[in-house]
């Protein structure tokens, strides 16, 4: 039986409502009023958390990228001035913190390098996200381990054997694992949802999730319906915005009526338990020539 993980005054895990995570990433563009109106849209879609991330960028961008110019909407620069632009820093965060306390909505952050993770703890994060790009990287998960937070992983771009090394080191207690795969969008065919399951039955004291690139909704219903305890999509106001993830985003609309069809499919799954409802006596009278005896659950 999966264990139960707690975030703040939930839990995830078997039994327990599906966590459903607003991913704001760098979605905002380095903007704190955007960062707000995505918030905003979290909560108003039903959303349990908001989830950021944190780089130093001259830990996380590889020196021959440094001085590549690219287009961006503060003209042509640098990739590391780009970088710059976009991470908020302890002002922002201590505003995005506060913005979340007061709209009532967890947040927590992936840290990508172990800088971050010292930047981050400031805050006392509920969980931390291990992102699919870092985790081979065993110092950094050894330093958010030390942490003694919950951690998800996202293990996009990694085989099972890399999985399970981060495992070993994590420890599966207040650890929780998602499926990915690092494309942006990600083509249908390359979700393997199934792995889901596969990774339940490897990792069985584990609560297992998904981490949705998709374009549409019906991977990420179908990722609950069987069996993932905790999903997380990134959030945007507009797919057509500038930015890396914009395209393989969920606007606000669309984040709410993912959240409402995930409560349907928790509805609908029931207990598996077979049983004949009182709904149902009506038309026994009504088309059964042979009538049985019935027990009212």
């Amino acid at each position: 039986m999966p264990t139960k993980v707690k975030i703040g005054n939930k839990f995830i895990g078997e039994g327990q409502p599906v966590y459903i995570v607003a991913e704001i990433g760098i979605n905002h563009n380095g903007s704190l009023s955007l960062a707000k109106k995505l918030i905003d849209g979290a909560v108003y879609a039903g959303c349990d958390a908001v989830k950021f991330q944190k780089r130093t960028p001259e830990l996380c961008v590889p020196k021959d990228q440094w001085y590549i110019e690219r287009d961006t909407p503060w003209g042509r620069i640098t990739y590391i001035e780009y970088r710059h632009k976009i991470e908020f820093g302890f002002e922002e965060f201590l505003e995005i913190d506060g913005y979340c306390r007061e709209k009532r909505i967890d947040w927590f952050a992936s840290p990508w390098d172990e800088n971050s993770v010292d930047f981050l703890e400031k805050f006392k994060p509920l969980i931390y996200k291990v992102p699919s790009a870092s985790l081979t990287d065993h110092s950094l998960l050894r330093k958010i381990k030390a942490t003694g937070r919950p951690i998800i992983i996202s293990t996009g771009m990694s085989t099972i054997q890399e999985i399970e090394d981060a495992v070993f080191i994590l420890g599966t207690e207040n650890l929780l694992i998602a499926q990915a795969t690092s494309t942006y969008p990600c083509p249908i065919e390359e979700l393997n949802l199934q792995v889901i399951q596969n990774y339940k039955e490897i990792f069985p004291e584990v609560p297992i999730g998904y981490s949705g690139h998709e374009t549409g909704l019906a991977p990420t219903l179908a990722a609950v319906a069987i069996g993932a305890k905790f999903v997380e999509r990134h959030i945007t106001l507009d797919r057509a915005m500038w930015g890396t993830d914009q395209a393989a985003s969920v606007e606000i609309s669309g984040m709410q009526k993912l959240v409402h069809d995930i409560r349907d499919i928790e509805k609908a799954l029931g207990d598996g338990i077979k049983k004949v409802y009182e709904s149902e006596h009506k038309n026994i009278e009504k088309l059964r020539r042979v009538k049985p005896n019935i027990t009212v659950p």
